[in-house]
């Protein structure tokens, strides 16, 4: 009967092992042996350095945590890094895109008329502030960013990400919430400050 010797494993092999089972000196070495690898696919895709290292970093940390998901009998650990920095460096290019996009958008939009700093305006944010501190976060969030910031409307959802008819919808809520306050507790002792009521 003719015997069958199993090949050793190759360095490569043996890192891969050692990597999958949570060594941790095996995620230093990948990281020297592979990382210039994956910081090529990087940077030959995104134009900003500090990006492609931030896609780089992103990768080891999305493999490391991931590391039992990798299987050595479907393809090398080199490879299966170089799939996963493909997915960060896409992930890079569309946080860009949104971001450009918001920033363009708020670039496009009217200036907000700068407030006044009278004595009386600055009484009223000062009780204004103490009353939505009572508010729930989305809602204090919405009217913090219309009083406070000045920002309109659909200012507030370019920054935040939240569709327009939700910030109308928090920003209604929250005054509603402010006008039964002060009816109760006669905050505003006879007079609400007309920059709450004039949110846009």
């Amino acid at each position: 009967m003719t015997e069958i010797r199993q090949q050793p494993d190759t360095p490569e092999d043996e890192l891969a092992r050692r990597f999958r089972a949570g060594d941790e000196r095996a995620l230093r070495e990948a990281y020297e042996r592979y990382g210039r690898a994956v910081l090529h696919l990087a940077t030959s895709t995104l134009v900003n350095r500090s990006d492609a290292e931030d896609a780089t970093q992103a990768t080891f940390v999305a493999a490391w945590l991931g590391r039992d998901t990798f299987d050595p009998t479907k393809g090398s650990l080199v490879g299966w890094l170089l799939g996963i920095g493909r997915r960060k460096v896409i992930d890079r290019l569309r946080s860009s895109a949104r971001e450009s996009r918001v920033v363009e958008t708020v670039r496009q939009l009217p200036e907000p008329v700068p407030p006044g700093n009278d004595p009386d305006t600055v009484v009223d944010r000062l009780v204004v502030a103490d009353e939505l501190a009572r508010l729930p976060d989305e809602q204090r969030r919405m009217l913090e960013l219309a009083f406070f910031d000045d920002l309109t409307h659909q200012q507030i959802a370019a920054v935040t990400g939240v569709p327009l008819g939700t910030v109308k919808s928090h920003i209604r809520r929250g005054m509603a919430s402010l006008k039964r306050r002060w009816e109760v507790d006669g905050a505003a002792s006879g007079a609400r400050p007309a920059d709450i009521s004039g949110a846009r």
